[in-house]
């Protein structure tokens, strides 16, 4: 099968369109065809093999966002037949493999994808839509009428949870440049602010909820927002040394936090978008052999929701 396959840390050059062996599902695992894999900012971490993702060895074949259709299933699998449209984030911290043509993983990694998706949607949604759900839901515990702030409120995790975030009732507070805040606005932030030109932690008062998607000293200023006994979610708290300590002096909460593959949160995702309360903005598809390309647009740091790659037809699929 087509794969882009790393052989070596570094920039985005050292990805490569390879043909490698394509997997065999072990028993209770589901062998996918992949027809689109989402692009995240923990990809060219991954490539640049950086600390924090040590369950990577080389060579590997990078991503996690996964959206395809069942092609075959190991034996004690129930939940899928072959043909079902499913979408996950298989195996994370350890290397899934979603760029390439077939993975596979355990059966309760996937969900079926949502109703009136295209592939395209459902990939861009697993591991951002998780990070945002697992942070606002599970770790924030968000309740209608409570503020919450949502730092990089138009990027990739951002911008599904300031959706997450209003679909519980929340008063939503969307940090980001000005030019991306109608963007938040239809979302349904209830308001917005220019992080370039305005001082954030000095402005913003009384959240129950701080969502924090970088790391260091602004991670740390986030603190200064919350009410007492509010609670800072940081993505990054590995880069925010000192986090709780200072927390503490404020009399407020910090939790640091990392995705995990989750059926019951990827199902409770599905409802949402059914229902019409989520949908991911995919700002860039892109063909697997431009991943490179893929990863140097979104180290810029300005990309709006996500990034696809296309990798294979669906074929004829009967539609959802």
């Amino acid at each position: 099968m087509r794969a882009i396959q790393q052989e070596h840390w570094g920039g985005p050059d050292t990805m490569r369109l390879a043909e490698i062996a394509r997997p065999t599902p072990l028993p209770t695992e589901v062998l996918v065809k992949v027809v689109a894999a989402g692009v995240n900012p923990i990809d060219y971490f991954s490539r640049e093999g950086q600390a924090y993702v040590q369950a990577l060895t080389l060579p590997f074949v990078n991503g996690w966002d996964v959206a395809g259709i069942v092609e075959e299933v190991g034996y004690g699998v129930t939940r899928f037949r072959p043909g079902d449209r499913v979408y996950g984030m298989p195996w994370f911290p350890r290397a899934a493999g979603a760029y390439a043509e077939y993975v596979t993983a355990p059966s309760h990694q996937f969900a079926p994808m949502p109703t009136g998706s295209s592939f395209t949607e459902a990939a861009a949604l697993p591991l951002a839509a998780l990070t945002a759900w697992q942070m606002l839901v599970d770790i924030g515990e968000v309740a209608p009428g409570q503020r919450v702030l949502v730092s990089a409120a138009a990027g990739g995790v951002g911008h599904l949870a300031v959706q997450i975030a209003k679909s519980f009732g929340a008063y939503v507070i969307g940090s980001a440049r000005a030019a991306k805040h109608d963007f938040l606005a239809a979302l349904g932030a209830d308001e917005t602010i220019d992080y370039t030109t305005t001082d954030v932690a000095a402005t913003v008062r009384e959240v129950d909820i701080a969502i924090q998607m970088h790391g260091g000293e602004p991670a740390l200023r986030m603190l200064e927002t919350l009410r007492p006994g509010g609670i800072l979610v940081n993505a990054q708290a590995a880069w925010t040394p000192g986090m709780a300590k200072r927390a503490t002096e404020l009399g407020v909460r910090a939790s640091g936090y990392l995705v995990e593959p989750d059926r019951a949160d990827l199902e409770a995702l599905t409802d949402l978008v059914e229902k019409g309360q989520l949908r991911p903005h995919v700002e860039s598809v892109l063909p697997l052999e431009q991943a490179a390309e893929a990863h140097r647009l979104i180290e810029q740091g300005r990309t709006t929701g996500k990034i696809v790659l296309t990798v294979s037809e669906p074929g004829h699929v009967p539609e959802a």
